[in-house]
This record gives structure tokens, sequence and C-alpha cells, in this order.
């Protein structure tokens, strides 16, 4: 069994060889992809369009450049919130939620979901509130916080039934079936996983039916019917063959190879355990070999075959250490990619701190130029005018004002409104019912006035006395 052992270490590091290839080819794709994009964005004008090009780059760049997608996402943005475009807003919060959530650091993911959440509730577009809705539940579930992971999960599920949002129905299902199948609720999980079986069906998705279908394994193998699990493993590993989804493969195969064990069956759990173990290492899913390296060394030292056993223990430090140096490094990435996200946040403050007292110098200015016509109104009291000019000057004040208030309340109006244009003109319609007679008003006392002071002030000049016919 030692030499078997290390027979297929050899064809492991064969079909590594193989797969890193294939991964190449991947990261060729997508790195093709992302510099195309960016050279759309050298050329584009359109802040809509350059907004878009963005977050698409930021997002085929996060797999295997997140520091620099971090960046391009962040810039998205800042320029979306800039030019006031909601949907670019939380298409770049998402891009950077998953950028963040894929190299380990989940809180900031967390943060930047939550921050995507608050904006999508004041909108009215259910499929991205039932996605940041699941995504947070997501985050959760990766730190074993299983309770709330449900309840998020709970909240999106609610979003999708009452829109009918059918693109997403499978992974909501999934998840929380997944969340049940941890705390070891089987009965709800055996639910939850039906239900994404159903659906991937009726997709007609045979990864995701392979995907359901290793759910429903693990719970049939924790209700203790062990012929149904064993149907739905193997059917699983049929629909996940051929590269499909080597990660849930790994995990079919395991599950596979622990229920051979429960059975006492031990040569096939030795063989589906080595499956999983292999598999995993060629798709470069190192939690997943450890997983089914821990299998193995139990199961040799069950059979009684120390060798073996000895063997895989040595491996799992080896790999333990591998792990935990990964660790250190990510732990490192997250400190470094916090700093540079500070940083930029730091000098988008700045930004922002400079346009608001530019603007407040604007209003400064604009309330000071609007009592300055009312006051050469006032000092042209003095001055012999025509009622027109009075008037001009009363439209253009009448104007400015009107135009100061819209200014000045409309975020408050927006706000009390939800965003609702036909609500929104009614308010400012009704501000201009208020503001139009009343300036009327003024406009009549002020006319009133000057007709009043020119007429007490100006001495009528008498004309010559008429001369008497001469007789």
């Amino acid at each position: 069994m030692r030499q078997s052992f290390f027979f297929k270490g050899h064809a492991a590091i064969l079909l590594l060889s193989c797969f890193a290839l294939l991964y190449s080819s991947y990261s060729f794709a997508q790195k093709a992809k992302a510099d195309s994009l960016r050279r759309l964005l050298q050329t584009e004008t359109n802040d809509t369009v350059r907004i878009k090009l963005l977050w698409s780059v930021a997002s085929a760049m996060n797999r295997y450049k997140p520091d620099s997608a971090l960046v391009l996402a962040q810039q998205a943005l800042y320029e979306a919130q800039h030019a006031g475009y909601l949907e670019g807003e939380s298409r770049s919060l998402g891009v950077l939620a998953n950028t963040f959530m894929k190299i380990g650091n989940y809180p900031r993911s967390l943060e930047l979901n939550l921050q995507k959440l608050q904006l999508e509730e004041k909108r009215n577009v259910p499929r991205n509130l039932a996605s940041v809705l699941m995504n947070i539940g997501i985050v959760y579930a990766l730190q074993e916080e299983y309770r709330q992971a449900l309840a998020y999960y709970s909240k999106a599920d609610s979003v999708i039934t009452a829109a009918g949002i059918t693109d997403i129905r499978f992974n909501i299902n999934l998840n929380t079936g997944d969340t049940y199948n941890k705390l070891n609720v089987s009965d709800s999980a055996y639910l939850f996983f039906t239900k994404s079986l159903q659906y991937a069906r009726e997709d007609n998705n045979p990864e995701n039916t392979g995907i359901a279908m290793t759910g429903l394994g693990h719970s049939y193998q924790k209700l203790g019917s062990y012929s149904l699990a064993m149907q739905h493993y193997k059917e699983a590993l049929q629909y996940l063959g051929n590269g499909i989804n080597d990660e849930t493969f790994s995990e079919a195969a395991l599950g596979l190879a622990e229920l051979y064990s429960k059975m006492q069956r031990y040569d096939s759990a030795g063989h589906f355990g080595h499956l999983s173990m292999v598999t995993a290492r060629n798709a470069g899913f190192n939690n997943a070999e450890l997983l089914a390296a821990n299998f193995l060394a139990q199961h040799y030292q069950t059979v009684r075959n120390i060798d073996s056993a000895f063997a895989y223990i040595n491996f799992m430090k080896g790999l333990n250490d591998s792990l935990n140096s990964r660790g250190r490094i990510r732990e490192a990435q997250i400190i470094t990619t916090n700093e540079q996200f500070r940083q930029a946040e730091l000098e988008e403050a700045r930004i922002l701190a400079k346009k608001k007292r530019m603007k407040q110098l604007q209003w400064l200015l604009i309330g000071i130029f609007i009592p300055g016509i009312f006051l050469l109104t006032l000092l042209l009291s003095r001055v012999r005018v025509h009622p027109k000019v009075v008037r001009l000057l009363g439209v253009i004040s009448l104007l400015f004002l009107f135009e100061y208030l819209t200014l000045l309340l409309h975020p408050v109006v927006a706000d009390f409104t939800h965003h609702t244009p036909i609500y929104e003109i009614l308010v400012f319609v009704g501000i201009a019912a208020l503001v139009v007679p009343l300036h009327h008003k003024l406009e009549h006392w002020m006319i009133h006035k000057l007709s009043h002071y020119h007429g007490k002030h100006h001495k009528p000049v008498k004309s010559p006395p008429a001369e008497k016919a001469v007789k």
C-alpha cells in the first residue's frame, strides 16, 4: 500500500502539471479580456461607459491580480458617486466586496456588502437586493457564523420569491442547504438541497445538478439512508467529472469514501479517498486536499496499514505547514490591501472636502447676490425709474430665489420622496405656488412705494402766466 501511495503521488504531480497548463490558459484568457477592456478604457470619454469598463476590468482581474482590481473598482466607485450613477456605485461595491472576500478579508467584504445593501434598500431593483443579501450571508458562512448567514439567506429568499427572480433561486437554496448541513440540521438541509436540485434540472444545468446531488448525498448519509446517499454521490461524480467542477467532485468523492468506510467496505473507501485527494491537489484546493489526506490517514489506521497511515500523517504535516505559510502571506496581503484602501479613502476625502468648500463658497455668493438685487431695487427708489425696471428686477430676483431654493431643498425633498420624480415635481410646484404670489405682492408694494416717493418729493414746475391780450 505504501508503494501504491507514492505511485499515486507521482501521478498526481503529472496531473498537477496538466492542471497548471489549463490554469495558465484560463489566466491568460482573463488577462487578455482585462487588457482588451483597458484599451477601451483609455479612449472612452462617456462617464457611464467608463465606469462600466472600470468595474468590468476589476472583475476580470480580481482572480489573478487582486491589488490592481481593488484600485480599479475603488476608482469606479468614486467616479460613480461623483456622477450620481447608482447602478455603477452598486456594481463597484459588489466587485470590491467580492475581491476582498477572495483574498480572505471577510470583515472588509462584509462592510462593503452592507454599504451596497443600504444603497439597494433605497432603490427598486429586487435582483440587486436579493444578490447582496445572499452575498452577506455567504460572508457570514465563511466566518462560520451560520445563524447570521441563515438570517440573510431567508431575507434574500423572500425577495427572490416575491419578485419571481429565477436566475439565483438555485444558489439561494443550495447555500441555505449547505449551511444547515454544516449545522448538522440534516432534515432542513435535505429540503433545501432537494429544491436546488429541482431548479438545476429545470435550468438544464449539469454542473448545478451535480452540486445539488452532492449536497443530498451528505444529507442522506447523515440521515442514515446509505443506499440513497451512495446513489446521489455516484450520480454527482458523473455530472461533475472531466474538470467541470473539481472542487465539488473532490467533495463528493470524499463523501462516498466516508460512506464506504461506515459500511466497512474499506477497499472502496480507500479508492475514493485517493480520488478525492488527487483531484483536490491537481485543482489547487488545498483545504479539500487536507480533508482527504486526513481521511486517508484515519482510514489506514483503521485497516492497520501503519506505513501508509504514517506516510499520510507526515504528508498532512507538510501540507499544514504550507497552508500556515500561505495564511501568513494572506494576512500580510490583507494588511497591505487595507492600507491601500485606506489611503485611497483619505485621498477621496480630501477631494470631497475641497469640492465641499468650493460649493459652500458658491452658496455664500448666491446667498449674498439674491438680497443684493432687493437692495438694488430699494436704492432705485431714490432715483426716478420706470416701473418696468422694477418689474424686470423683480422677475430676475424671483428666478434666482426659486433656483436657490430648488438647489437648497432638493436633497431633502429627494430623500423625503425616495427619489420619486412625480412627488419631487409636486413638492416644488407647491413651493412655487407659495413663492410667486408673495413675490407679486412685494413687487406691487415696491412699485406703489416708488410712485408715492416720487409723487411726494417731486415739485411740479409752474407754467408761466398767460400774456394779456393787447387791446
